[in-house]
């Protein structure tokens, strides 16, 4: 069996596990264990990258890539942020003659093991929502064909990746309605309102209090106190 159907076969298993993995940390460790035997990384990972918030490394092979992450993070600059910012493919092909970022960082990489590195946004419509790290024991680790590899993975990886954040957000809304639910007919039987009614009182104490309407319903029927009522 030549080269490219053995990755034809692979990358379709691959997609058929993405599908049957359930929940997105699940997805981002299928993808990472994968990167590391279809394109023979010596470490792999995936950050995910939420609205108005920080990077988050999400699966990882290695627990040093957290720390070395969190260093750019904190010095503002680094081949992940670059990735990020730029929303574009980052190939590093050796680290030792690398110049666009601070000598310090590159030399903490080197003395991790990494001496080559890819990273690659995982896009969908348009918007990056994460980026696949993939990087090499020695200068140059990565072919064309590895390169090619890793690209189609990071559009396998970001496809389910999104649908994975899809579900879990269908499923808090659908957790949201049943608490808010469950609080509101907690309100019509204990003060005899009506359903608008009963919204409305937890609507009006979620701005009041500046909380989610979730968390509000949440405390009522923890404790079958609203804020700043029923206290005594």
């Amino acid at each position: 069996m030549s080269d490219h159907l053995k990755s034809a076969e692979a990358f379709s298993r691959l997609a058929t596990e993405l599908q049957e993995v359930d929940g997105i940390d699940k997805t981002v460790e299928a993808v990472v264990q994968f990167a590391l035997h279809a394109v023979r990384c010596r470490y792999a990972s995936v950050v995910l990258i939420a609205q108005g918030r920080r990077p988050e490394v999400l699966a990882s092979t290695d627990p040093r890539l957290a720390e070395l992450y969190q260093e750019q993070i904190n010095a503002g600059d680094g081949p992940l942020l670059t990735a990020i910012r730029d929303r574009a493919a980052l190939s590093i092909p050796d680290l030792q003659t690398e110049t666009r970022w601070s000598p310090q960082l590159t030399s903490r990489l080197i003395a991790a093991g990494i001496y080559s590195a890819v990273h690659l946004p995982l896009t969908v419509t348009g918007r990056a929502g994460g980026v696949l790290n993939l990087y090499g024991a020695k200068p140059g680790a990565f072919t064309e064909d590895d390169l090619a590899i890793a690209h189609i993975l990071a559009r396998h990886a970001a496809i389910a990746i999104a649908a994975a954040r899809h579900q879990a957000t269908m499923q808090q809304a659908v957790d949201a309605r049943k608490l808010i639910g469950q609080a509101m007919g907690i309100l019509m039987e204990r003060y005899n309102l009506d359903g608008d009614r009963a919204f409305e009182v937890l609507r009006r104490y979620s701005q009041d209090n500046n909380r989610k309407l979730r968390d509000v319903a949440q405390d009522f029927i923890n404790t079958r106190k609203l804020p700043g009522r029923d206290s005594r």
